[in-house]
């Protein structure tokens, strides 16, 4: 008897549990969305200004800066990540991480468009409920760049490169692939 009554309980929360996740996505969308056309836009200038090489500290510098600001101003855990990491201490995912990475790329392969890829959920992690935002963040041409195929590198890209990143992974995409994702860790 306790056993239905708490999946009668649990049934009838779940309209309220999705209304709770919808409203969840969208304060944690209007947060942390503002970051991405903000370091695209510095990437755009930096190309035009400084070249290809001279526009790495956009990606190094500014973006990790940024989303510092806004983890800052949020409280909440929020980093950019990669299957292919560019920067293994800072984008290295963890395993929800991983398997959302997975699931962006078999959606996108299906057809899904790249730019609408997300995933919303809530979780428990040590024993605390936590809501989990993950965005993708598809390859546009500016990304091409430096994270298109590695031979089509200049060497002397490649080179600074290495130099900035020993561990690069990051490269080989083409347009429109999942690149990485903005992830989001908001505790409840």
């Amino acid at each position: 008897m306790k056993k239905l009554l708490t999946i009668a309980l649990l049934i009838s929360a779940l309209p309220a549990l999705a209304q709770d996740l919808g409203a969840l996505t969208a304060e944690t969308k209007k947060a942390v969305m503002p970051v991405v056309p903000k370091v695209v836009a510095a990437m755009q200038e930096a190309v035009a200004e400084k070249g290809i090489a001279g526009a790495i500290p956009v990606c190094k510098e500014l973006a990790p800066q940024l989303i510092k600001e806004k983890r800052l101003e949020t409280g909440w855990d929020i980093r950019r990540v990669s299957l292919k990491t560019r920067n293994a201490e800072r984008g290295t995912p963890d395993l929800w991480e991983v398997r959302q990475l997975a699931d962006f790329n078999i959606r996108a392969a299906n057809g899904e468009k790249p730019e609408t890829l997300e995933k919303s959920e809530v979780v428990t992690i040590n024993g605390k409920q936590v809501f989990r935002y993950m965005k993708a963040l598809p390859v546009a041409d500016v990304c091409m760049k430096c994270h298109g195929p590695a031979e089509g590198l200049d060497a002397g890209l490649r080179a600074k490169l290495a130099e900035n990143y020993p561990h690069d992974q990051a490269t080989g995409y083409t347009k429109g692939q999942i690149r990485g994702a903005l992830t989001v860790k908001r505790p409840l």
